[in-house]
């Protein structure tokens, strides 16, 4: 694996009110806590996170078809666009590099509109309920897929 790879690390909706909202579901980190954890995590695999947030979908989707040319990876955390984004299941289904789709929460252990998510389909691997620690296994995967190609 060449130096300095870029992995797109994307998240959705409400994801900047991360140790802020509902502590109790999702915990104190903030999201610059993950992405200082995904950030350490990805630096002795040789690859540079490039973290962007945003509330709107459109932007999300802009934000997959940057990384078609800038980055070997993606690990996205859509939030709430989980359940119903198609928008984001179809620019993710473009993307030739391995997707890793995380959640701080298990969706499937939660209300029942949050058990079906449209990305999971074209996601190379899903990690969920780990909180933090599921980036870190999220960016191990990465390093991995990328090493086999």
């Amino acid at each position: 694996m060449p130096d300095a790879v870029i992995v797109s690390l994307l998240h959705g909706a409400n994801l900047n009110l991360l140790g802020q909202r509902e502590p109790h579901i999702y915990g104190t980190a903030t999201l610059d806590d993950y992405v200082a954890t995904a950030t350490r995590a990805a630096a002795p695999l040789g690859l540079t996170i490039a973290a962007f947030q945003t509330n709107h979908e459109g932007e999300l989707v802009e934000a997959i078809h940057a990384a078609r040319t800038r980055a070997a990876a993606i690990i996205i955390n859509p939030g709430a666009f989980t359940h119903y984004a198609w928008s984001l299941h179809d620019a993710l289904s473009a993307f030739s590099g391995p997707i890793i789709e995380v959640h701080i929460s298990n969706p499937n252990a939660r209300e029942a509109w949050r058990h079906t998510s449209v990305v999971s389909p074209v996601a190379t691997g899903t990690i969920v309920g780990l909180g933090i620690h599921g980036y870190e296994l999220a960016v191990e995967a990465i390093g991995r897929k990328l090493q086999a190609s």
